[in-house]
């Protein structure tokens, strides 16, 4: 509706809604979200790896660079190649209905050739960065994409945990660009990270359990219902407790912040027995995980200052 304005001014803001529109649908594609909280984790390790070694990361911008550049590519790259494995689920949804694979925005074979440049590129930067960064690049992909999108998450209850592999690598491509051989420290990253998961997922399983049931995808709260699915999100949760030690170089202070966070967590978790509102319980889970994973992150970065 042009409202009086020129056809000229008319036309300039209709390409200019659907190039907007078509971008919001490529980082919808790439979920971007995804892509943002993994890059973060991903310059935790690389930070915390120039700490640890006494290097100086502006001397060495290339690596950051490369490593974060890259990584994000290699991530964008696997989301694209998810939505693509995912799009005949996705319109079951509610969701995943705004995705481009399902409103028809991205064809099948746009997706592909997307995933696949952005997944290339990715790893011909890692492997600039070093060759150990790239290999666990790889090993991020495949997990990701194979061992997750294609052959677990369809079939076994298990597969928040077999996801949870590849969410815990990125810490470990940014200490490997830095420090070929891992050390101490990126293992605690990849634990920490990777115990962190399922709880994360497991609120949010809960809030779209009628969703994943309609797509007969074998999630906790599916197949074992809530209770069952509160039980192993205290366990995760418990195992989180002795990981923050394991940074004990970082200081006292940020393993006192570290079990606080863990026993907050503990705390909402055992309430969540106690409450009548599930969903809402599950929603208030899943944001205290998002909050619990950026202070802790923070804090290992800002702590690992002062080593």
């Amino acid at each position: 509706m042009s409202n009086g304005h020129s056809i000229t001014a008319t036309n300039e803001t209709e390409t200019e809604r659907v190039n907007t529109s078509f971008f919001q649908d490529f980082l919808s594609l790439i979920k971007i979200g995804i892509v943002n909280s993994n890059l973060f984790t991903t310059f935790t390790g690389m930070w915390l790896a120039f700490q640890f070694t006494d290097r100086n990361f502006l001397r060495e911008l290339d690596i950051l660079f490369y490593t974060l550049i890259g990584s994000g590519m290699i991530i964008a790259g696997s989301a694209a190649m998810n939505n693509f494995i995912d799009r005949d689920i996705d319109p079951v949804m509610k969701s995943k209905k705004g995705r481009p694979t399902v409103t028809g925005r991205f064809s099948p074979l746009a997706v592909l050739i997307t995933s696949f440049s952005l997944l290339i590129v990715g790893e011909i930067l890692l492997f600039l960065a070093s060759t150990s960064a790239g290999v666990w690049g790889l090993a991020g992909i495949v997990s990701y994409v194979v061992l997750y999108s294609m052959w677990s998450k369809r079939k076994y209850v298990s597969n928040t945990i077999v996801g949870s592999i590849s969410g815990a690598i990125p810490p470990l491509i940014g200490w490997a660009a830095v420090e070929p051989k891992l050390g101490f420290g990126a293992l605690a990253l990849f634990l920490i990270m990777f115990a962190w998961q399922p709880p994360h997922f497991y609120a949010l399983a809960m809030k779209r359990t009628e969703e994943y049931r309609a797509a007969n995808i074998p999630m906790l709260p599916v197949v074992k219902g809530f209770k069952r699915t509160k039980v192993s999100i205290l366990l995760w949760i418990l195992l989180l407790f002795p990981l923050p030690f394991l940074l004990m170089e970082l200081g006292v202070i940020f393993v006192v912040l570290a079990t606080a966070l863990n026993l907050g967590w503990l705390y909402f978790s055992i309430k969540g027995f106690r409450v009548k509102d599930d969903i809402k319980w599950a929603t208030g889970m899943f944001i205290y995980s998002l909050n619990y994973m950026t202070i802790l992150f923070v804090a290992i970065i800002i702590f690992s200052i002062f080593i």
